[in-house]
C-alpha cells in the first residue's frame, strides 16, 4: 500500500483502476484525456513468442504517457521505416483517448485496426484524430506482424492444446478488444456501442473478426475500408501454412526437426529476413504473404467464403474502396493471364471490358484498373452481396476524392478524411462513420441518404470530388466474382 502512495504521488494525471492495474495518462490541452502505451497482454517473448496473447497485471500505479513501441517489422519505405527502425516485441500496448472520464452518458467508442499487409506499420498516433472532439472515445492498438503474428509450424501445433498454430496477430486483436470491453466504462464508454474500423490489412482483420465465432460479442459494429476477409487471396490451410512456416524457418536458421523451443530462440531479425525472402507458389504477390490468411480449424473454422455464406453476426457493416487502389505483381505481369484463370470462358467479354487488346504491353490504367476491381471493389461488393443473402446490413462506399496537391484517390487515401473533417466530396465521409458509430447506420439529418447495398440493386456511396453522391453500379465484372 505505502509503495502504491508514494508511485501514485511521483506521477500527475487522471487516474483511472483498469482491471488489470491503475494507468496514470495525460490531460490534453483540449480538455481531453489521453493513455498510451498501455499494455492489454504480457509481452510475447521468450516463451511467450507464439503462444495466445496472455493476461497481464499489475499493483502500483503505472505511468500511460509514452506511446508505445511497434511490433517487429522490416523497412518497406517511408510509410513504415519509424516502425521498423524502432519496433520491438514487447509491442503489445494500446492508445486511449477520450473527451471526458466522467460524460453526462456512456459514449460511442471506436477502435481502429491499422493496415500494412499483416507485416508492418503500427496503431500509434490515431487517437489523435478529431474524432474525439465530436463525443467518440478512441481507443487504438498494436497487435504482432509477419512470421512473429501469424506463423504456424509442426512444432508450435504439437504443442498447441488445439493443435494448431497461427493467427496469433488475429487473437492479439480480440485481446485488444476484450480489454475494451472490461474497461471502456471506465473512461466514459459504451461496451455495448463499439465499432472497429481500419484500412487494408486493418480492414481485412475488421472482416475476418467478423467471421471469428469467438469473437461475437466483443463489437457492435464494424467499417472495413480498402480490404476483405479474404483480400482476394485463396485461404491457406493449417497443413499448407505449416509447410510454409517450415520453409520458412528453414531460412531463419532452423535446423531440421526443429523443436518449438528451438524456434523461440532465433533472432527477429533473422525471421524478419527469412519472411521477405521466402516464395510462396500460390501467391501472384509475395507481399500478400500475411495477407493469405490461414484457415486453421480453430479461430478461423473454415475458409472467408465458407464462414460468409454460413456467419450470423448480426454487426452491421460498411466497406468500400478508393477509385485507384493500387496493382499487384500478378496483373502487371501478366493481366491476360490472370483474367483466364479467374473468368474462365467470360474472359473474353472481361478482356474486352477493360479494353485490353488480344496482344502487346498492358497499359498501367487497365492493369490499375483491374486490379482496384479484382482485389478491392469486387471482393467487398461480394463480401456485401453474401451478407446481405444472411439477412445481415452492409452499406458499400467508393472514395474518388483527389487530394488538395491533385493526388487520384489511391490506396489509403481516404484515412485523413476518416480520421478529419474532409473537403469537397469526401467533408461528409467523417459525418456518415460518426453517424453509423452512434446509431448502427449511416444516417443523420443533414447526411445524404445512403442506401443498402443488395444484388439486385447494387447501391454505392461515392465520395467524389465536389460532392457525395449515390449511384447504382451496372457493371458486369463483380457479379462474376466470388470470394476466394
Amino acid at each position: 500500500m505505502i509503495t502504491a502512495l508514494l508511485s501514485l504521488a511521483l506521477l500527475t494525471g487522471p487516474v483511472v483502476a483498469t482491471s488489470a492495474g491503475p494507468i496514470v495518462g495525460t490531460q490534453e490541452t483540449d480538455g481531453s484525456v489521453a493513455f498510451r502505451g498501455v499494455p492489454y497482454a504480457q509481452p510475447p517473448i521468450g516463451s511467450l513468442r507464439w503462444m495466445p496473447p496472455q493476461p497481464i497485471r499489475w499493483t502500483d500505479p503505472r505511468p500511460a504517457t509514452t506511446p508505445g513501441r511497434a511490433c517487429p517489422q522490416s523497412d518497406y519505405g517511408s510509410w513504415n521505416r519509424h516502425d521498423a527502425q524502432t519496433g520491438v516485441e514487447d509491442c503489445l500496448t494500446l492508445e486511449l483517448r477520450t473527451p471526458s472520464l466522467h460524460p453526462d452518458h456512456p459514449l460511442p467508442v471506436m477502435v481502429w485496426i491499422h493496415g500494412g499487409g499483416n507485416r508492418g506499420g503500427s496503431g500509434v498516433g490515431a487517437i489523435a484524430s478529431d474524432l474525439v472532439s465530436h463525443d467518440i472515445v478512441l481507443v487504438d492498438f498494436n497487435y504482432r506482424l509477419g512470421a512473429l503474428g501469424f506463423l504456424s509450424h509442426p512444432a508450435l501445433s504439437a504443442e498447441a492444446p488445439t493443435h494448431g498454430s497461427g493467427n496469433y496477430g488475429l487473437m492479439d486483436q480480440q485481446a485488444a478488444l476484450r480489454w475494451v470491453q472490461a474497461n471502456i466504462a471506465r473512461f466514459g464508454g459504451d461496451p455495448t456501442q463499439v465499432t472497429i474500423f481500419g484500412e487494408s490489412a486493418g480492414a481485412q482483420d475488421v472482416g475476418l473478426q467478423l467471421l471469428i465465432p469467438s469473437s461475437r460479442g466483443l463489437f457492435a459494429r464494424a467499417i472495413a475500408e480498402s480490404g476483405t476477409p479474404a483480400f482476394g487471396v485463396p485461404s491457406r490451410s493449417l497443413g499448407q501454412a505449416e509447410t510454409l512456416g517450415e520453409r520458412l524457418v528453414r531460412l531463419a536458421g532452423a535446423p531440421p526437426g526443429a523443436d518449438a523451443a528451438a524456434l523461440r530462440r532465433l533472432p527477429v531479425a533473422a525471421l524478419l529476413e527469412a519472411a521477405d525472402t521466402v516464395h510462396e507458389p500460390s501467391l501472384g504477390d509475395d507481399s500478400f504473404l500475411w495477407l493469405q490468411i490461414t484457415a486453421d480449424g480453430m479461430l478461423l473454422p473454415a475458409s472467408p467464403e465458407r464462414l460468409l455464406a454460413t456467419n450470423r453476426n448480426p454487426a452491421p457493416l460498411i466497406i468500400g474502396t478508393n477509385a485507384q487502389e493500387f496493382t499487384t505483381a500478378d496483373i502487371r505481369g501478366d493481366a491476360r493471364g490472370v483474367i483466364r484463370q479467374r473468368f474462365g470462358r467470360d474472359a473474353p467479354m472481361v478482356l474486352a471490358h477493360y479494353a485490353i487488346t488480344p496482344i502487346g504491353p498492358v497499359p498501367d490504367a487497365q492493369t490499375l484498373r483491374l486490379a482496384t476491381d479484382l482485389v478491392f471493389r469486387c471482393p467487398a461488393e461480394v463480401a456485401a452481396r453474401d451478407r446481405g443473402a444472411n439477412g445481415q446490413t452492409t452499406w458499400v462506399y467508393r472514395f474518388d476524392h483527389q487530394g488538395a496537391d491533385g493526388r487520384p484517390a489511391v490506396h489509403g487515401s481516404e484515412i485523413d478524411s476518416v480520421l478529419r473533417k474532409g473537403t469537397g466530396g469526401a467533408s461528409a465521409m467523417q459525418d456518415h462513420w460518426l453517424a453509423f458509430a452512434r446509431t448502427g447506420a449511416p444516417e443523420a439529418p443533414g447526411l445524404l441518404a445512403w442506401p443498402r447495398f443488395r444484388a439486385d440493386k447494387r447501391a454505392v456511396m461515392q465520395f467524389g470530388q465536389a460532392a457525395a453522391a449515390v449511384r447504382v453500379e451496372a457493371d458486369p465484372i463483380c457479379p462474376l466474382t466470388h470470394m476466394p
